[in-house]
């Protein structure tokens, strides 16, 4: 950031520099009118040179700049994106394990709530000993009394 300053102090002071010297020639010399338009003339020229001069070396500079860090951007670049493939690859390894779990986890949960109603419909038994059948219909009400089938 400093080198980019002191390259556009740098050009900004040879315009003015070029601006002062020709304003101080003008005024300062006992010349004809042709011979000081000749001088400005030569003046801006010079001027405009040392401000295409200057220019050229700044984006030389800059240039030179960008060609010292581009390999240590590039290199972290690479480094990020090596990181983010890991972490898409883990990401994705968890994924996979999440959903092998929670299959597995339903499938022990159907198994046991399965298990659960058969051994508890084999053992529902009225107060007459006589087995219930599995509907709901059939079950006495809470006073024992038999349930309408309607």
């Amino acid at each position: 950031m400093s080198k980019s300053r002191g390259i556009i102090g740098f050009i900004a002071g040879a315009i003015v520099g070029a601006f002062v010297g020709v304003a101080a020639g003008v005024l300062a010399a006992p010349r004809s009118g042709e011979e000081t338009r000749s001088m400005v003339g030569k003046g801006a020229t010079d001027a405009w040179g040392n401000v295409v001069d200057a220019y050229h070396e700044g984006a030389k500079a800059v240039s030179d700049s960008f060609e010292d860090v581009r390999p240590a951007v590039d290199a972290k670049s690479d480094e990020l994106r090596e990181k983010v493939d890991q972490a898409r690859a883990r990401m994705d390894s968890i994924r996979s394990s999440l959903s092998e779990s929670v299959n597995q986890a339903a499938d022990w949960a159907r198994t046991t709530v399965s298990g659960a109603v058969d051994a508890a419909a084999a053992s529902a038994v009225g107060d007459d000993g006589t087995a219930y059948d599995d509907s709901w219909s059939e079950a006495p009400d809470a006073a024992g009394a038999p349930r309408d089938k309607a």
